[in-house]
């Protein structure tokens, strides 16, 4: 054999060599970070129970929100540290601060409310029954009071309340994660609560390069890393009126603005 021969074999294993390493490290990266959240999760468990007990409301909506937003802030600089992700939420920033509004993103994963979460503050998250009932997650979130959709009436009732109590409100507006190749159809939930509370809806739209966690995709399956989300501010509506026509006005215009900006978003990549 040659030597060109010779190192073009060389530079072949090489390759092999490397791709095989940065694929075992993925999967170690991968797991080891799931198993972080676990403990983590199971962790806030009991303090999560019994300072839901002890402390008024009030107070515990303030330290379960803050511990929402601080652990996902650390958990997040761990999936960048370990290569697993990468973020770009800064536009999320500048709605520190800010008066009562719905935060209303499209919705490609599990993953979208606690982006949003860890980076505004005392931000009241809409959440569906099971999630409240997981050992996991469900002690944290209610102790953070969140709001379970379990019933129309309540959640619109709960919804306004914390709109007037000046927090902002995270409610995914296609009600759960995408199935369609745009976005689903909205619910008309969202059009109802911004009505009553009078108070702007502020659309995000999120992007990711990956499936993970979207729709059918179970937990433990692997993805490609890394990942990157992206979160961005939209157009900011403007409350709508009371009456069924405005209603159905302001949520055809909402669908409207989701399927140009996720089309766009689509031919672009």
């Amino acid at each position: 054999m040659s030597d060109a021969h010779r190192k073009i074999g060389g530079a072949g294993e090489r390759i092999s060599l490397g791709r095989a390493l940065e694929s075992a490290w993925q999967c170690v990266a991968f797991y080891f970070a799931l198993v972080v959240l676990a403990l983590v999760c199971l962790a806030w468990f009991p303090f999560a129970w019994i300072l839901r007990r002890v402390l008024s409301a009030d107070t515990g909506r303030r330290v379960g929100r803050s511990v929402v937003q601080r652990v996902w802030q650390g958990y997040f600089v761990l999936l960048r540290t370990l290569g697993a992700c990468r973020f770009d939420l800064s536009e999320l920033d500048s709605l520190a601060g800010q008066s009562a509004m719905i935060l209303a993103p499209n919705h490609p994963c599990l993953l979208d409310a606690l982006l949003i979460a860890s980076r505004v503050p005392d931000t009241c998250c809409v959440m569906k029954g099971d999630v409240a009932g997981n050992v996991f997650l469900g002690p944290g979130a209610l102790l953070a009071g969140y709001i379970v959709n379990d019933t129309p009436v309540g959640l619109i009732r709960a919804a306004v309340a914390e709109l007037q109590r000046g927090s902002p409100l995270l409610l995914f507006p296609e009600g759960t994660r995408t199935e369609h190749a745009s976005v689903n159809p909205l619910k008309g939930g969202i059009a109802l609560i911004a009505g009553r509370a009078q108070v702007p809806v502020q659309t995000l739209i999120i992007e990711t390069d990956s499936g993970f966690l979207g729709k059918g995709w179970q937990i433990f399956r692997k993805p490609a890393l890394p990942i990157t989300y992206r979160v961005t501010l939209g157009r900011r509506f403007a409350p709508p009126g009371r009456d069924h026509a405005a209603l159905q006005a302001f949520i055809g215009e909402l669908q409207r603005f989701y399927a140009g900006e996720v089309d766009t978003l689509r031919a672009r990549d």
